[in-house]
């Protein structure tokens, strides 16, 4: 047996995305030492604990947030979000720690999101959604805040439909993953866009979409922490209204800031 499946089904963990979050971050001890990888074969006679607690937050993911509440210096008080691609539900956490009243956990996805986040009244859990197809009349009430992390997909290809249910003036903090927007000659081994050019350039593809929707590129700054796959990653923050071109010379100089262009 997998050692992250041990963990769950011994009741150790909550879900293997925590078990695994528990094992990489050097947590979760076997036979005395630290364990290897989420991977490992666990024996009927292997000796397994868990020596501390990896983060306060459900998953990994809100600690992305956090760092772009932290940079761009936001507020969800008394605000009603929308969390697209939210999975185990870090970005979700993260937006009630901070005071939103209310989140739509949206994912194409099932039986992901965190046990404590489906419990909470706040949190309207919308699982097997595709976000292509966001319908402003399945939110009775507008999100002023909108958050976004998805894999496997571009996201232009979900923005049009977001913009539409957005309230006027929202905001939008999304993060950019160079894998899932770049073309296939900047993916490398491993499936990782080494290149910063590419990474530039996959932003700016995300910025261009944005824009032509309605979308103003506000900021950008960089993850505090890599994807699981190991690829750099970017949150950017983008306002509901007053477009302006995303080839405008002051936004490609941030990205090519963010991404470490000279």
């Amino acid at each position: 047996m997998r050692l992250d499946v041990f963990l769950t089904e011994k009741g150790l963990c909550e879900s293997r995305q925590r078990a695994k979050l528990l094992i990489e971050s050097g947590l979760v001890m076997q036979n005395g030492r630290i364990a290897a990888k989420p991977a490992a074969a666990v024996a009927e006679t292997d000796r397994i604990e868990i020596v501390g607690e990896a983060l306060p937050y459900v998953s990994r993911g809100a600690l992305k947030l956090e760092k772009a509440f932290e940079a761009f210096s936001l507020d969800a008080a008394g605000q009603t979000a929308i969390d697209v691609g939210a999975s185990t539900g870090g970005f979700t956490e993260y937006l009630l720690l901070r005071g939103a009243v209310k989140v739509y956990a949206v994912d194409a996805g099932s039986g992901q999101l965190a046990a404590k986040l489906r419990a909470d009244a706040r949190v309207i859990s919308m699982e097997k959604y595709n976000a292509r197809l966001l319908s402003p009349k399945d939110f009775p009430v507008p999100p002023t805040l909108a958050v976004m992390d998805v894999s496997f997909i571009s996201q232009t290809l979900i923005l049009p439909a977001l913009y539409s249910v957005l309230a006027e003036r929202a905001l939008l903090v999304s993060l950019v993953k160079p894998q899932f927007e770049a073309g296939r000659e900047a993916i490398g081994k491993g499936g990782i866009v080494k290149n910063k050019a590419d990474r530039a350039a996959a932003i700016r593809r995300v910025a261009d979409s944005a824009a032509l929707c309605g979308f103003t590129f506000c900021e950008i700054t960089p993850s505090p922490i890599t994807g699981g796959d190991g690829n750099e990653e970017f949150l950017c923050c983008f306002a509901k209204g007053g477009a302006r071109p995303a080839y405008a010379g002051d936004v490609q100089r941030r990205i090519g800031q963010a991404v470490g262009l000279k």
